[in-house]
């Protein structure tokens, strides 16, 4: 991440919420270092809450 900085464009796609991201990658000082290179200079894109696996998962109940 710190060679790419101020260089080039990094996605990161995820159905977790932002605000939970620092949880998942373990808390800590180690989740801070990350989500600092993360946040940095980020556009958010926001997909909404929808859901494709669990709508295609309950499409596939009504079929059986």
């Amino acid at each position: 991440m710190e060679r790419r900085y101020d260089t080039c464009s990094t996605v990161f796609c995820t159905q977790y919420q932002q605000k939970d991201w620092h949880e998942r990658l373990g808390g800590g000082p180690h989740a801070d270092a990350i989500m600092d290179r993360i946040v940095h200079n980020t556009i958010w894109v926001g997909t909404g809450d929808y859901n494709m696996r669990r709508h295609h998962y309950h499409d596939n109940d009504d079929k059986e």
